[in-house]
């Protein structure tokens, strides 16, 4: 059995140049789980998506951890959607993205007009009718996940059989793990809400609801056995609520 984790980037910068940053209370929350994970099963082996917001999220998770750290593989199929695409395809205004952040961004129900706008956004691309307007589709975004995550598993069940193999040869005692048991993934909310729905098989608007919910550095714990996987819990961010509600973000 494996434990697979998959962990939500700290908060990144919205209202700024460039979004994928985090913000210095989203390098902090990540500071938080490192510290909270001292207490938790070393990580085994650690992925992350290529998103600036991802390494920055795994630097600042171990910075807080400081433990051994174990061998780091990107993937960039664990990144997320492009929100930009997204927003630019519903309305051409947000092609400049940061001329419309900074606009919205002075207004006082800042945060309540982009989430309005991008959940308008988020309707078109997931209703399929608009598909030919986008970098990549509603259906391509959810099969570029499970299939990252299927690549995951594929990876560990050929290093344990290769493993077991070796140990038969040279007649080690096969209690010896040389694969691992506990892999960290540091994603992003629409990435985990993706898969999600491929365990648990929720339709599109439940998985909108789950993305929407998901905090950030909260952890998704999922288990693998061959190909068979289960939700062992979901959307963790305990780390935050016991440093203090103020910690606790969505975005």
């Amino acid at each position: 059995m494996t434990a697979i984790y998959l962990i939500r980037h700290g908060q990144a910068s919205f209202g700024k140049a460039d979004y994928d940053q985090l913000s210095d209370k989203g390098m902090e929350q990540s500071r938080l789980l490192g510290k909270s994970w001292r207490a938790m099963s070393k990580p085994d082996k650690i992925y992350s998506g290529d998103l600036i917001r991802h390494g920055q999220t795994l630097e600042h998770f171990l910075m807080g951890y400081q433990g051994e750290g174990a061998s780091v593989t990107l993937h960039s199929g664990f990144n997320e959607f492009d929100h930009v695409d997204l927003l630019s395809c519903y309305d051409p205004k947000w092609k400049d993205f940061t001329q419309m952040t900074d606009l919205i961004g002075k207004r006082p129900d800042a945060n309540k007009i982009f989430q309005q706008e991008f959940a308008c956004a988020l309707d078109r691309w997931i209703g399929g009718e608009k598909d030919q307007d986008y970098k990549e589709t509603w259906e391509q975004f959810k099969k570029r996940c499970v299939s990252a995550l299927h690549d995951v598993i594929k990876q560990e069940i050929t290093a344990r059989k290769s493993s077991n193999n070796t140990l038969k040869s040279m007649k080690i005692d096969d209690s010896i793990n040389h694969y691992a048991n506990t892999i960290c993934i540091f994603t992003s909310g629409g990435t985990i809400s993706a898969i999600i729905q491929y365990i648990l098989g929720l339709t599109d608007e439940k998985t909108l609801v789950v993305s929407q919910q998901t905090r950030n550095t909260s952890v998704t714990k999922i288990l693998s056995s061959g190909s068979h996987l289960s939700l062992d819990y979901l959307n963790n961010y305990s780390h935050l609520t016991s440093a203090g509600s103020h910690w606790i973000t969505f975005r």
